[in-house]
């Protein structure tokens, strides 16, 4: 389910919310490098040829966590029920998340 999916938005950095169970997956199409990652990971979730084109009910949140870890460009993050984000670093961080373990 798509918080925020407006298909007629021209912003191309406006970070859209994907809600799960336990997780939302946020998107920032400016960012996207397209380096298939996400489709390759978990292609229940993301379908580019669809709209709203992440399902996140269709994984769990520990396969979704997985999964955009790998995002090389930050595109994608998230946020889980338990605590674990990932954002785009800030200058001079060297982890590749923000992840926080509870």
């Amino acid at each position: 389910m798509a918080i925020d999916d407006d298909a007629t938005s021209t912003a191309n950095n406006a970070i859209r919310e994907y809600a799960g169970l336990g997780v939302v997956v946020t998107w920032e199409q400016g960012r996207c490098e397209h380096a298939t990652e996400c489709v390759r990971g978990l292609p229940l979730v993301f379908k580019p040829k669809q709209r709203p084109w992440i399902e996140a009910f269709n994984a769990t949140a520990d396969e979704l966590v997985v999964t955009i870890d790998r995002c090389p460009s930050y595109a994608l993050g998230y946020r889980t029920s338990d605590g674990r984000t990932r954002e785009v670093p800030t200058l001079g961080d060297e982890s590749s998340s923000s992840q926080q373990r509870a």
